[in-house]
């Protein structure tokens, strides 16, 4: 058994792809997952679960979801020692000083990533980009709203990417330790 957690893209921002945390919880139970626990309103569950590829568990509940909640989502699952690398290695540690304006941005398969390793070679002004092993990082230092970078990654990922703030990363991070 692991510690995971299914990284939702898309879901309750606006008034589209509504899902409420309480019917994810109880459909991931029902899944056969357990210690479900959702974060914020926006697609973030950590749970236990049996063995099996990340990838597996990512469509199974993306299945699920689709079928007894009415959305289709595209869902990342990582695992605690994946997470814990990420947060390892984050290399922008004295630079990013607010953390709701540093993204990390997900894959399922870390081998996407290499499609936007070029990226970094690019003049951001003061934004600052890294790809990684196990994800990418972004400084948006005039705001997420405000990043050219960010659009050039997610297209780069072709969509198939999903973003946390490192504030939202770090919650998740603890509550899969705590429950772990």
């Amino acid at each position: 058994m692991s510690r995971r957690v299914a990284l939702f893209r898309g879901i309750n921002v606006g008034k589209a792809k509504r899902i409420a945390m309480a019917d994810l919880r109880a459909l991931l139970g029902k899944l056969g997952y357990t210690d479900v626990a959702t974060l914020l309103n926006s697609g973030n569950a950590v749970f236990t679960a049996k063995p099996g590829k990340n990838a597996q568990h990512a469509g199974r509940i993306r299945e699920a979801v689709a079928k007894k909640l009415g959305v289709d989502a595209h869902v990342i699952v990582k695992s605690s020692k994946e997470l814990s690398a990420i947060f390892a290695g984050n290399p922008f540690a004295g630079i990013a000083t607010d953390p709701s304006r540093f993204l990390v941005a997900f894959v399922q398969d870390d081998a996407a990533l290499a499609a936007v390793k070029t990226l970094m070679a690019q003049d951001w002004g003061n934004e600052r980009l890294h790809v990684g092993k196990h994800a990418a990082y972004l400084w948006c230092a005039n705001g997420i709203l405000e990043s050219r970078a960010l659009g050039k990654l997610l297209s780069g990922l072709e969509n198939l990417g999903t973003t946390r703030n490192w504030s939202t990363l770090g919650k998740i991070h603890t509550l899969m330790r705590e429950a772990g």
